[in-house]
């Protein structure tokens, strides 16, 4: 039996990783893939992941984690990927659509001032607490065109409130990826 796999998406500030943590431990076979580790594996030549020429860096490191998501989710693990995969990103995991393993893709975003405030708040060594580049990416989170209902609002509630707003989302099948053929 294959698993599900869910992309937990968003801005940094978002509370990806706290949601995503919990979520996975909610499940009796279950990973969570947390995406920044495969930027982290790149020895030497790496490219801050939010800067304009790590494209192809991003793109080999997107089809890293969307093969190992796949893995996973065919050995029967519901797989939780935490990270910034955004609408650019999604055709790695055509693929795993096309396989019929069900996709739900679910974009956490706070307000842009809310989402600045947490993540500068950060303390962690490898913590984005850089005002520019974490307003960049929620930038780019700001209009989904039709993937617009995917959001979900995560600015005013407790991570106990979000966690169930996704646990909901993920029991249902509004926030399914459809196969792209």
């Amino acid at each position: 039996m294959r698993g599900d796999i869910v992309l937990l998406t968003g801005p940094p500030g978002a509370g990806k990783s706290t949601t995503a943590a919990a979520l996975a431990a909610g499940f009796e076979k279950s990973v969570h893939l947390h995406t920044d580790d495969f930027w982290h594996y790149i020895v030497s030549g790496a490219i801050p992941p939010y800067l304009p020429e790590s494209d192809q860096q991003n793109q080999t490191a997107m089809r890293a984690i969307a093969l190992t998501t796949v893995t996973y989710a065919e050995g029967g693990y519901t797989v939780v990927v935490d990270g910034v995969v955004g609408p650019w990103m999604l055709h790695h995991f055509d693929a795993a659509v096309r396989e019929a393993i069900t996709v739900h893709y679910l974009v956490l975003r706070p307000s842009r001032e809310t989402a600045l405030a947490r993540a500068v708040g950060r303390s962690g060594p490898d913590d984005l607490t850089d005002a520019e580049p974490i307003l960049a990416m929620w930038d780019q989170f700001a209009d989904l065109g039709n993937l617009e209902r995917h959001v979900l609002d995560t600015g005013d509630q407790t991570p106990g409130q979000t966690l169930q707003m996704v646990r909901d989302a993920v029991a249902g099948s509004a926030f399914r990826l459809a196969s792209p053929d």
